[in-house]
């Protein structure tokens, strides 16, 4: 690598002077890059050498426009069959929020300081969610570059690299809030007197959604086939998604099978007989017999289910704006104890009913819900046991002399 001085003349005869730096990346290609300033050309020479020794020199040569590596990007997810609705918001993210700032900007240009200003930027007019959502889709492009060489850092990698999981983890959450009973997850009230109300096609849709905890788009996609009747389980194995494609559940973990009480059980049977027919086997099909729209399940029975039980906002409109609060009710049902009305069942089985794919994510999202075990009647019935295991112990010893 070495700096040198390059002089000629021009065609109208004046004496021309440049500085050009030529040196070998780190895999051993020959690049040359001229400046009209010493000072630049040394400036050039020095960062080079130590990212080359570094192993993260991409020459501007071979880079290139991080408009150029997001096109290479989408292709790539494409080809590993991403599914549609997720392929949508990575060109979303492009489209609207990466492009817009930095498209024309070259890989080998981006450094870690100009990613911490791109993601100030976007936080001016942004949700901190969507903040995190295309940082994570530009880190994807930069990850997509680096193996097909186009450029040797990941400067959204390195962005805060020790901190960025914890800290801006917990603040997610803390701006994210708490589920709330009455709020967000409908009380056992109100499940009451919704169930009260409901009749129907509608009835056996919701009871299947109160009572399972189902996603919407695996209640959509739920076929007779995966409901055993007779063993009273409900098997969860496809989904429907946005644009009303079957296919397989997103994960492993959501592959699970459900018990039904005898109520849905009994609803489902007599549903089965009345079930518009579906060449898909579909248990909740439209009339023709294809999947239901999610916004006409939400718009035609659960938001009137609600009105006509009376839960209802200030405004006398429906409390709960979409089913995934029938999917944390059955989750505070699971969670809540026997003598309030429910199962009590253990964090990891929790897990295993919702269909997540880390306990920790049950935990993060529920585990509040879970009883403190600590209230004073069962203080005061612990400490009871205690004085009198400590009683029985020391009679037995006096006995024994």
């Amino acid at each position: 690598m070495s700096v040198r001085r390059r002089s000629w003349t021009s065609p109208a005869g004046e004496q021309k002077e440049a500085w050009v730096v030529d040196y070998r990346d780190q895999y051993g290609h020959r690049h040359i890059k001229t400046f009209d300033r010493k000072k630049d050309a040394d400036a050039y020479h020095d960062t080079t050498r130590v990212d080359v020794r570094a192993g993260t020199h991409t020459a501007p040569s071979r880079s290139v426009t991080v408009a150029e590596a997001g096109k290479l990007w989408l292709t790539s997810a494409t080809n590993a069959g991403l599914e549609r609705a997720t392929l949508a918001g990575y060109q979303q993210h492009l489209k609207f929020h990466i492009l817009p700032l930095i498209g024309e900007v070259k890989l080998a240009q981006l450094t870690v300081p100009m990613a911490r200003v791109f993601a100030d930027q976007l936080a001016q007019d942004r949700s901190a969610s969507m903040v995190r959502a295309v940082m994570r889709s530009l880190g994807a492009v930069l990850a997509d570059a680096q193996e097909r060489g186009l450029v040797a850092q990941n400067v959204v990698r390195n962005l805060r690299r020790g901190r960025r999981n914890g800290s801006e983890t917990r603040t997610a959450r803390r701006q994210r809030g708490k589920l709330k009973v009455g709020v967000h997850i409908p009380t056992p009230a109100e499940i009451g007197a919704i169930v009260g109300h409901l009749e129907g096609p509608r009835r056996p849709l919701l009871l299947t959604g109160i009572f399972t905890g189902l996603r919407a788009s695996e209640l959509r996609g739920l076929r007779w086939s995966d409901i055993d009747l007779k063993r009273a389980a409900l098997h969860v194995r496809q989904r429907v998604d946005r644009y009303q494609k079957i296919g397989p559940l997103k994960s492993e973990a959501g592959e699970r099978t459900i018990p039904l009480p005898p109520m849905l059980v009994n609803t489902l049977r007599e549903w089965k007989l009345a079930c518009p027919k579906s060449d898909l086997d579909l248990a909740f099909p439209n009339l023709v017999g294809r999947p239901q729209a999610l916004t006409d399940i939400v718009r035609r029975s659960f938001q009137p289910a609600q009105v006509a039980a009376g839960v209802v906002n200030a405004r006398g409109r429906a409390k709960y704006g979409g089913l995934h609060a029938l999917r944390h009710f059955y989750a505070s049902w699971c969670i809540n104890r026997r003598v309030d009305g429910g199962l009590e069942l253990p964090l990891k089985l929790v897990q295993a009913r919702l269909g997540h794919a880390s306990i920790q994510m049950t935990a993060d999202r529920y585990g509040h819900l879970f009883p403190s075990g600590d209230d004073g009647s069962e203080l005061a019935a612990a400490e009871k046991a205690l004085l009198r295991s400590v009683s029985q112990s020391g009679q037995r010893e006096k006995g024994a002399f």
